[in-house]
């Protein structure tokens, strides 16, 4: 999380919260079919509880509550906003390798602007993050709703018939080509377009995807050849960001949130069925709360799946993986109480991570407690230490013990941390 919140810091993003629970009214149909399954509703209270009426929600994501934010205080709010948030949101979800009903997503949205140099910034910022992260091996799709909508045309698939085709064609990851063929025609989608969709989608096309589906769809109207345009300049401009050739043009790409509006993007990794994080333009949404259209595109990313693709793949630096103690301060007996406090407090103070054991116990259950947790150094002050006015240091890791000044302990502890460390 701090290493997402500085680089969202990093391009002008600021913080922003909003409550866990929503409006019931202001979540539903704003996620399409699928989404308006997965809301966690909250039945009326009090003198209402028996009608079985749900009139409150829990988030299902960050996006939605953003834009009742900024149609309720649009007067307060300059003429480019830009948040992040990091926040859990709930989805009624069936749990499974990196789904969760509860998890965080982190998110970055900019509202005021059509610029491609939005969706541009957005890419660089997500990119950033994962490379700080130690991800190499992820690329980011980039599509269009109004390519996709040229694909769909030209395919042959009814206007109708659109938005269930696109449900489906969201799921070519999870379940494959032959899933989303015998799911388009459970949706009713004709058996002819939809093979033509996925042989499209399937081919592997040499050279410019983009002009080759311009040629190929000679009926492109105004609105879907400024589409082509707009991916055509975000590939462009991408170039000169750090996420460089990590964007790449995918026709196949739907993201199925029905609120999107132009531009969508998606990360993905290797061992990952789904992605790590995704997002798009939006510029209808604050419109349904605000009754103006407000230009608007975000990306999200979700934590506890990067997360897991980290723990696989040992990702984690031994500081963060290791223990969440440098040091635990033993207690030598009942007399010593007051002493070990006082060493604690001063270790703390020093920036060291301290455990203060409870109990008087042994020195060798003490001990063992603090291998149990991984804990790297352990501080003894003995009856012969107090008189002395030293402290004895055992580092776990080695075996080796040392007696320092009562005064050199913080500094001690510090450089023995340091040395493995480093």
């Amino acid at each position: 999380m701090g290493v997402v919140r500085r680089v969202y810091q990093s391009y002008g993003y600021e913080p922003l919260e909003t409550p866990a629970f929503e409006n019931i009214d202001t979540l539903l149909g704003k996620y399409g079919e699928e989404g308006n399954k997965l809301i966690f509703k909250i039945l009326r209270r009090g003198e209402h509880e028996a009608s079985g009426d749900a009139d409150l929600a829990l988030r299902y994501d960050l996006t939605v509550p953003l834009a009742r934010v900024v149609a309720q205080y649009q007067n307060d709010l300059p003429k480019y906003f830009k948040r992040y948030q990091i926040q859990p949101v709930w989805r009624a979800d069936r749990p499974a390798r990196g789904r969760f009903r509860e998890f965080y997503q982190c998110d970055v949205d900019a509202i005021g602007s059509t610029s491609p140099l939005v969706e541009v910034e957005q890419l660089a910022a997500v990119s950033d993050v994962l490379t700080a992260l130690g991800f190499q091996d992820f690329v980011i799709d980039l599509n269009h709703r109004l390519i996709l909508r040229s694909l769909l045309k030209n395919a042959g698939i009814p206007p109708a018939l659109q938005g269930e085709a696109l449900v489906a064609l969201d799921k070519i990851d999870k379940i494959g080509r032959d899933g989303v063929a015998k799911e388009l025609a459970e949706r009713g989608i004709p058996p002819d377009a939809g093979q033509r969709l996925l042989h499209w989608i399937g081919a592997a096309w040499e050279g410019d995807w983009l002009q080759w589906l311009e040629q190929q769809f000679a009926d492109v109207d105004t609105d879907e050849r400024a589409a082509f345009e707009n991916v055509r300049e975000i590939l462009r401009l991408a170039q000169d960001t750090s996420a460089g050739d990590k964007v790449r043009f995918e026709p196949s790409l739907a993201r199925g949130l029905s609120y999107y509006t132009g531009a969508i993007m998606e990360i993905a990794v290797p061992d990952l069925a789904g992605s790590l994080g995704g997002g798009g333009r939006y510029d209808n949404l604050i419109g349904m709360f605000l009754g103006r259209e407000v230009p608007a595109c975000g990306f999200s990313l979700g934590l506890e799946r990067i997360i897991v693709v980290m723990t696989e793949r040992r990702m984690f630096p031994e500081a963060v993986a290791g223990s969440a103690v440098d040091v635990m301060v033993t207690v030598w007996n009942e007399a010593s109480r007051a002493d070990a406090v006082a060493l604690a407090r001063d270790l703390r103070q020093a920036g060291v991570r301290v455990e203060l054991y409870p109990d008087a116990d042994k020195l060798g259950k003490q001990f063992k407690y603090a291998s149990s947790r991984g804990v790297p150094v352990v501080a003894i002050v003995g009856d012969d230490e107090r008189a002395r006015g030293e402290v004895s240091l055992k580092d776990l890791r080695t075996g080796e013990q040392r007696t320092v000044l009562r005064a050199s302990a913080p500094q001690a502890v510090a450089t023995a941390l340091k040395g493995t460390n480093g």
